[in-house]
Parts: structure tokens; sequence; C-alpha cells
């Protein structure tokens, strides 16, 4: 039974199929029932959080990447690594049995084409092949764009998706190119080998997940080759602390008393609100019955990032973004308030 809990946002569904990728990762393929199917509509890269129980403190909140295609596999599918010390990723992979329940926010996130035509240079390491393999396989299926894929592991047993990938370079031979760092064969990536195989697609869009230290060696490597800061995308999690799933913040009229204007635009479609003082700009959208996009509520994620281009706000917490960001207006939707009596935003 799927049904929107009471107590919380978000739904509860089904899982159709778990999958053992690896001896350490398993993917979790969601069934989304009809009645639902436009809360779940999402797009490469994106992510779901998922709410797991927990003795101690009811319940934790944590985001995991979709590795299916939205254009064409008809189930979400994200996929969880075992970490060592990961109470989530661990209880996901022991408890999780087809048929059970989980409970679950809509799909969010920033770490999205903007467009599939055109060409890509992929880098992922570890677990983070999931969104990097939606955006993949996403590109393959709409366009007639070209994909490079630089896939670090530890070894060819650690290897997420290896079956699929040797499926998909022989169905793209002239569009896919794969190529895979062992550190049980050839060390840990470095500068020299990401530059080779980068070299050469300075103008194409760049994303990469993976743990930090890769992914900054990635962004160094690219940015000192030549490819633009604005092509190169990253994509990073962190547990989260607080509890995503917690009611927004009803807004009564008082609230009003103290109040910017902000023009808003998402997807097409510009909203005028109140926007009170103290509210940050989700809860404000929330209550306009506006379906804002967000996830974490603590500007650790980046899914309500958007741009401020009119006006001024208090940013408060704003971990999600660097300072390349900040510097382009870039703000969180879910931590902001305003500073300055009218405001423009665009998502």
């Amino acid at each position: 039974m799927t049904t929107l809990a009471p107590e919380s946002l978000g739904y509860t569904v089904r899982v159709a199929e778990v999958i053992e990728e690896t001896p350490d990762a398993s993917s979790l393929v969601i069934e989304v029932p009809d009645n639902l199917a436009d809360r779940f509509v999402y797009r490469p890269g994106q992510f779901l959080t998922i709410r797991i129980p927990s003795e101690r403190t009811g319940s934790v909140a944590r985001c995991y990447s979709i590795a299916s295609c939205p254009l064409t596999d008809d189930r979400i599918k994200v996929t969880v690594k075992r970490t060592a010390d990961g109470y989530g990723s661990n209880w996901l992979c022991d408890n999780v049995a087809v048929g059970d329940g989980v409970h679950v926010l809509p799909p969010s996130g920033t770490f999205t084409p903007h467009r599939l035509d055109g060409h890509f240079r992929l880098f992922a390491a570890g677990s983070g092949i999931t969104p990097v393999m939606s955006i993949l396989k996403s590109v393959l299926e709409s366009s007639t764009g070209t994909v490079a894929l630089y896939y670090a592991n530890r070894d060819g047993g650690s290897i997420i998706f290896a079956a699929e990938l040797i499926g998909l370079t022989e169905r793209y031979p002239d569009r896919l190119t794969v190529e895979h760092r062992l550190e049980s064969e050839s060390g840990l990536p470095t500068s020299e080998s990401l530059a080779t195989f980068a070299d050469g697609g300075q103008d194409s869009d760049v994303f990469v997940c993976g743990p930090a230290p890769f992914m900054a060696l990635v962004k160094d490597t690219l940015t000192g080759i030549g490819y633009g800061r604005h092509r190169v995308h990253i994509e990073e999690f962190k547990s989260l602390d607080g509890d995503p799933f917690a009611p927004i913040r009803s807004l009564t009229p008082a609230d009003d008393a103290d109040s910017a204007t902000v023009e808003v635009t998402l997807d097409g479609d510009t909203h005028v609100l109140s926007w009170p003082a103290d509210a940050t700009l989700i809860d404000v959208m929330v209550n306009a019955g506006i379906d804002a996009p967000y996830s974490c509520r603590e500007g650790e994620c980046g899914a309500c990032a958007c741009t401020l281009t009119e006006g001024t706000v208090n940013p408060g917490v704003t971990d999600a973004l660097d300072p390349d960001d900040v510097a382009d207006g870039y703000i969180l939707g879910c931590q902001a308030k305003p500073t300055s009596p009218a405001l423009r935003i665009e998502f």
C-alpha cells in the first residue's frame, strides 16, 4: 500500500526488486503507483531522500542517487553502497527486501544536465557512478552526442554496473568510451591520467561524483588544462543531521506584518508572494501550494539552489554552494531569508 504518511512529509513506496550489484552495493527498484507518477518525475542525476528507522533517534534521513534512466526505465532504481560506519547504507542493504515499503521524498537535486545533446566527459569513483550512470544512459538514449567515462575503483570486483557498461559500449561503439582506473592495477587516479583522458574535450559538459579528494583532483586538473569552471559540475552528499521529513512550518497572517515581496520563477511559471522576514523561501513557497524543490532543508544538499537576480537575503547555511556559485548569485531556498523589501528569484 502506498500512502502519504500523516505524521511527516513524503510517501511510502514499495520495493519491487533488490539487485546485488557488487558484494557491498545493492540497488533498490522502486514501484511508484500511477496516482503518484507526477510526483516522482525525475531528471538524470537526481536523488531520493530515504527515511531509515533508528532505535536512537526514531529515524535518520539519507540521500541516494538514482541510477535508472527517466527516458527508458519504467521504475526508479537507487543504488546503495555500504560504508564502514554508515548506519543508513548498512541498514538498507541488510534489511530491505522485495515487497517492503520505504518512506521517501520525491526526486530532487541539481546535479543534472540542462540539455542532453553535445559532448560529455563523466568522472566517477566507487558509488559515484550512480548519478553518472543515469546521465550517461540518458545522453545516449536521447541524442547523438558522445560520452566518455573515467571510472575509478578499488579492483575489478568493485565495479558497479560492470556488465551494463559493457553492454552499452557494445551498443554505442561510436558514441561511448569507458576508461577504468583500478587501484589494484594502476594505483589511485592521478592528475596526469585525468588530463590525458580529458584533453581535447574542453567543449564538453563535465559531471563528477565520488569521494571529495577525487572530485577536487578532477576539478583542479580540468580547470588547469582549459576547462571552463561553469562546465564542471560536482556532486557531493553529506549525512543529514535534521529531519527533512518533518512538516514544513505553517505561516499565519501575522507572519505577513514584516514581509518582503518576492517574484519567484519556477518551471516557467512566475509567482508573486509575500515573504515574512523570519521565514525561508521554501516555507513561503510550500505554504503557497507551490511544488518547490527541496530535500535536506539544512543547506547541505543543494536541491533548492536558485539564483537571486534582484534584492538581498541573509543566506544562512550555504555549505552546498562553492564560492563560485555564491559569486554567481546562487542562494539556497531552504536557508535564505529576505533583507530587502523586493526580490526576484529564479529556479
